[in-house]
């Protein structure tokens, strides 16, 4: 049984962003504020898609895909959303704007509100090296909030010791 009562101590979390949609950044930084909010040293690692988080100019577009998401219900029910309807033209913009006005309800800030709010409680927001080059990015295509560009190496080394989530 874990014991709540820890103050975080000497604790580190490591997050890796893979996914750029809203509801997976959405995830890390819940998970993050929690962390952080505990007193825990806190390191997130965005790589491949879930560098969408992080390009100054993608992170206030992030969406939600209705397409290939079995958890994706017709709203109002709790009949699952087929493909065939989840792909017409339209449904991605929908779907994300249900989910922004959901959150919204929810006081959960708009994705670099909250990045914000995170990294001003003190976490780390590192970019992976293979996907940057892969990309062709240059340092001011990321949210100044990064703290380096950091190899797959690196990364091992920093997240030595840490609990690791993979989202």
């Amino acid at each position: 049984m874990p014991n709540f009562d820890d103050d975080g101590g000497d604790r580190k979390l490591c997050i890796i962003v893979s996914k750029g949609t809203m509801e997976w950044a959405t995830a890390a930084m819940v998970l993050g504020n929690a962390a952080i909010g505990e007193g825990i040293d806190l390191h997130v690692f965005f790589t491949f898609w879930g560098m969408d988080a992080i390009i100054d100019r993608r992170m206030d577009k992030l969406k939600v895909s209705p397409v290939a998401n079995p958890s994706m219900k017709i709203p109002g029910t709790d009949i699952g959303m087929a493909n065939m309807l989840a792909g017409l033209p339209g449904m991605t913009a929908f779907a994300s704007s249900m989910m922004h006005k959901e959150m919204k309800a929810l006081d959960v800030p708009p994705h670099r509100e909250f990045m914000q709010m995170v990294a001003d409680a003190g976490a780390h927001f590192w970019a992976c090296r293979l996907t940057y080059d892969m990309l062709g990015l240059k340092k001011e295509d990321l949210w100044d909030e990064v703290d380096d560009v950091i190899s797959a190496s690196d990364f091992m080394e920093l997240s030595d010791g840490a609990q690791i989530i993979f989202i």
